[in-house]
């Protein structure tokens, strides 16, 4: 693979700053508080924060986690939030080069800001998962218009397929079992890797799901039939993983 160009080292040097903001949208948007126009604060003492306290990962290592103001602890979730973005491109550039990489970290980051706010809160916002599915057209349509025709299927499929599954178990069970947002997002990523991927995200975000309510079930926590395992980050996780490595083998 060719060396790092400018726009590789530039998409390295911005992911913390983007998981810098996509730490704020785990944050506010399941409450739909608004992204800009408000300044950050410490959660402890109110204080308004400035620029050297809002440098991602440098400003959290050098206050050794510490509020400058009240001395609080603040926590690993938005350091955790900017290195897993830093991951994603570094995971893309893994892969791609230039506006190719770009686009995988686009994805990547959407995806991430996707699993996070389900994993945390039970809720994929239509805000994120709608605008995911135009965009996975829109770039079908700039960069690979023969793959259109597939992507078109793909998002209707997706959504298609989950909300029927929804619906039988609504019917056979009496309760819930997947969201509409879990379909919202299952049509994005078949936006994302058209019709042909859907297969491998849903075969891998399945067994993601299985061996996770394992570990977790090793781990003493007790999961019965009313215990609520987001689907979301599954699905994310398997349409970024097809959308690099492309769909499954049979």
């Amino acid at each position: 693979m060719a060396p790092l160009g400018l726009a590789d080292w530039e998409l390295v040097g911005v992911a913390p700053l983007v998981g810098s903001f996509v730490g704020v949208a785990i944050d506010r948007l399941p409450d739909r508080r608004p992204l800009g126009f408000s300044r950050s604060r410490c959660g402890h003492c109110a204080a308004v924060l400035g620029a050297r306290d809002l440098v991602p990962l440098a400003s959290w290592l050098a206050q050794r986690g510490r509020c400058r103001h009240c001395g609080a602890r603040l926590g690993w979730f938005y350091p955790a939030v900017e290195l897993a973005a830093l991951g994603v491109a570094l995971a893309a550039l893994g892969i791609d080069r230039g506006r190719d990489a770009w686009i995988d970290a686009l994805f990547g980051w959407w995806l991430l800001t996707l699993a996070w706010i389900d994993w945390r809160r039970l809720v994929l916002p239509d805000v994120l998962t709608l605008p995911l599915v135009a965009l996975g057209l829109a770039t079908a349509a700039a960069f690979a218009p023969d793959e259109l025709g597939d992507r078109l299927a793909g998002a209707a499929a997706g959504y298609l397929g989950l909300w029927g599954i929804a619906w039988l178990y609504r019917r056979l069970r009496g309760r819930e079992g997947l969201g509409m947002g879990d379909a919202k997002l299952f049509a994005a990523a078949g936006a994302w890797v058209g019709a042909s991927g859907l297969p491998s995200v849903l075969a891998g975000a399945a067994l993601a799901a299985l061996a996770a309510a394992g570990a977790m079930m090793l781990a003493g926590r007790r999961l019965d039939r009313y215990a609520a395992l987001p689907f979301g980050p599954f699905l994310a996780a398997g349409a970024w993983l097809v959308w690099l490595f492309g769909p499954l083998a049979y």
